[in-house]
């Protein structure tokens, strides 16, 4: 078989034991190229049923090559239907106040075999959680909830709740911002920090929409992408599945403490409040939205880890657990999934005796593009935040949402295999 997996058939297998602890993109992810790639694995998930859940996500092609490999592009497949269709509507930009759309930014034309899927978070999961247990038969285990992690030189163990104890090679934890195994790998707890906005949003279907004339065109001509920039905000709208739902997100600032619960139920007064300086048609949107599906969401952040390794090279923190992102990079659940690449690939290049190297060196391969990647949340944000509208004026591209092709055209796997041996070595000197 290619090293670079351009087939589905999985390799020999390695006698290795992977216990994955969350059934996110990040833990599915994982799990899926772990079988790939010859590794007896097992999810544990805390939450007793699955369910499609949640608003808008985004994959870009960088993610979109991983899932077409799964079976010979047959989880792409599935996914496809799901996924926003921009190839003739693009990206329109708005200024804020008057609505005038300042430029549009055309949709790239992406490979069939690597493509692009912005969708329901719940649909496209429930895809990925369905090959993995259906089609792969990888066994996952709801209503686990892990209450600590622990290593010794030759294992990890998780306990849960109950007090039931597994162990394996090695542990992936993949459980969230809030994953027990932080404090593991860091040897203390560490606080999450207020990165002084939030976002509210929504998703809902068409029919308020469709009777409204002014906003009826929004979902009576395909998908379509239309954002609004302005002072400390954007509103991001979109349609979806031919115009039949619709998806918003408004990043503002975040008034509320640090203390108060990371997600709560949003107030449509205060997000009409919020635009009422803004082009009125923002408003208009935003009046369609049942206030029983508007959610508030702080956007907080940890400092950078200086490692997402144990120190006995057991316990490796993967996708939010590890690197958490804002959404302004729309790139947080397809590093989670790039993660688990790597992770399967370094495994396997290891072997069973040399596990800490191969976990240190997937950190060696993953830790700079990673570190990278979460700055762009930030630029694309302040970009768009802080626009000079007399530049803009001179140059609209200017404030165009970033494709890099350093992020987009990457491929992880090739990447893994290319620069494994070399970790290794930069891994090993370290230890001396």
């Amino acid at each position: 078989m290619a090293t670079n997996g351009h087939t589905n058939g999985t390799r020999p297998k390695t006698g290795i034991k992977v216990v994955i602890v969350g059934a996110g993109f990040g833990g599915l992810g994982a799990a899926v190229e772990c079988h790939r790639q010859g590794h007896d694995v097992v999810v544990y998930e805390q939450f007793p049923e699955i369910k499609p859940l949640g608003d808008i996500i985004s994959f870009g092609p960088n993610a979109g090559r991983i899932f077409y490999r799964w079976s010979g592009g047959k989880v792409a497949d599935a996914m496809r239907p799901l996924a926003i269709d921009l190839s003739t509507y693009g990206f329109n930009i708005h200024k804020y106040d008057t609505g005038e759309i300042v430029i549009n930014q055309p949709t790239p034309e992406y490979a069939i075999d690597a493509p692009n899927f912005n969708g329901h978070r719940g649909e496209l999961h429930e895809v990925v959680y369905n090959y993995a247990k259906d089609d792969l038969k990888i066994p996952i285990h709801l209503g686990k909830k892990v209450l600590s992690y622990d290593e010794d030189d030759k294992q990890a163990t998780i306990t849960f709740d109950n007090g039931e104890k597994v162990s394996g090679d090695v542990v992936i934890a993949s459980d969230g911002v809030r994953s027990r195994a932080r404090k593991s790998v860091l040897g203390h707890d560490d606080k999450p920090k207020s990165s002084g906005y939030a976002i509210w949003r929504s998703w809902f279907s068409n029919k308020d929409m469709i009777e409204d004339p002014e906003t009826k065109h929004f979902c009576t001509n395909g998908d379509t992408f239309n954002g609004w920039i302005g002072p400390d905000m954007h509103f991001l709208f979109t349609t979806i599945k031919n115009g039949s739902d619709c998806s918003w997100v408004l990043t503002h600032r975040d008034e509320h403490d640090i203390d108060e619960s990371w997600s709560f139920p949003g107030k449509l007064s205060e997000v009409k409040e919020a635009l009422k300086d803004w082009d009125p048609l923002c408003t208009r949107i935003i009046s369609k939205t049942p206030e029983e599906n508007l959610v508030d969401w702080k956007l907080v952040y940890r400092d950078p880890l200086p490692t997402w390794v144990s120190p006995a090279g057991r316990i490796l923190l993967l996708g939010d657990s590890a690197h958490p992102f804002l959404p302004t990079s729309a790139q947080g659940a397809a590093q989670a999934v790039e993660d688990g690449v790597s992770i399967a690939v370094c495994l396997r290049r290891g072997g069973k005796d040399n596990l800490p190297t191969a976990v240190r060196a997937h950190e060696k391969i993953r830790y700079e593009r990673v570190r990278q990647i979460q700055k762009t949340g930030e630029t694309t944000r302040e970009m768009w935040h802080k626009t000079d509208w007399s530049k803009v004026k001179d140059s609209p591209e200017s404030i165009q949402l970033p494709r890099p092709s350093w992020i987009m055209d990457f491929d992880t796997e090739k990447n893994a295999e290319e620069t494994y041996d070399q970790a290794v070595k930069e891994v090993l000197a370290k230890q001396q």
